[in-house]
């Protein structure tokens, strides 16, 4: 296999350029289902992730109990709220998702989703009808683990964020070669797997890349979500699905090591990653 390991020079030669005659809708427009009751920070921070990579238009859609709290959060998305059940999304949602899902560029679904049939059955839906890139990161893989057939049947691309816990209860196999684990289980069930931890591992199969940023001062709640929404971020702006997961991993990771150096790895947070972010895009 080709593995590859990208600098920062690569990644900003990696990002598209920004039409000086662009709008808002020139640079992507991202759905993100995410959050249920007890997990709003999930939504916020993977809606400020899928901005701080440069998208144009961020659709953020919610379980209803959840909704007054982050339309309070978020000034920039569009968040809207959606039915639910037990204060997570359910299967009443789905016309309206699927009725959104045409004018989208990228989909982000399930940081903070929580676990249950419903949850599975939007996931589900999400996944056989968009017609764009897919990233399913938390909830979402957790949920799809008893569903996997759908992954062979899309003709999108679809990137499983997995952690190694995630990664086992999808029914993946872990050894010292993580990379060659990450491999194996994008050609199987047809996808782009980013393999979280030390060395975090983007594999479509074929190619791979090693990311080489971060710091353990990232082992905290939410520094996932923010990882997911800058994968879909980029995406929506062109980027092929490979590239836009590993660019994504390396400025998720160099954003850390910033406020490692600026802040030290036992006070920070993921909202402080986010706020370095653009020192490393410009």
């Amino acid at each position: 296999m080709d593995i590859r390991q990208l600098d920062h020079g690569q990644v900003l030669s990696l990002l598209p350029d920004r039409d000086p005659w662009g709008h808002k809708g020139s640079f992507g427009r991202i759905l993100l289902l995410c959050g249920s009751r007890g997990y709003t920070g999930a939504a916020y921070l993977a809606a400020m992730g899928a901005l701080r990579a440069g998208a144009g238009l961020v659709f953020l859609g919610v379980p209803e109990s959840i909704y007054a709290i982050e339309a309070v959060k978020l000034h920039e998305p569009v968040v809207f709220p959606l039915p639910e059940e037990d204060g997570k999304l359910c299967r009443d949602a789905l016309p309206e998702i699927l009725s959104r899902l045409p004018q989208m560029d990228g989909v982000l679904i399930g940081c903070g989703l929580g676990r249950s049939e419903d949850t599975a059955a939007v996931v589900e839906g999400v996944l056989e009808q968009a017609q764009c890139p897919v990233v399913v990161d938390a909830d979402g893989i957790s949920v799809l683990a008893a569903h996997k057939d759908i992954l062979r049947r899309r003709r999108h691309c679809t990137i499983l964020t997995p952690h190694d816990g995630e990664f086992l209860r999808f029914g993946g196999q872990l050894s010292e070669d993580r990379m060659a684990c990450a491999a194996e289980y994008a050609r199987q069930w047809n996808g782009i797997v980013l393999l979280k931890g030390h060395r975090t591992c983007i594999t479509d199969g074929t190619v791979g890349y090693r990311n080489v940023t971060g710091n353990p001062g990232m082992a905290v709640g939410g520094s996932g979500d923010v990882l997911a929404g800058m994968i879909a971020g980029l995406l929506g702006q062109g980027i092929a699905p490979l590239e836009a997961a590993a660019c994504a991993a390396w400025l998720h990771g160099a954003a850390g090591d910033l406020c490692a150096q600026e802040l030290g790895q036992y006070g920070m947070l993921p909202t402080d990653m986010l706020t370095r972010l653009p020192r490393l895009m410009k």
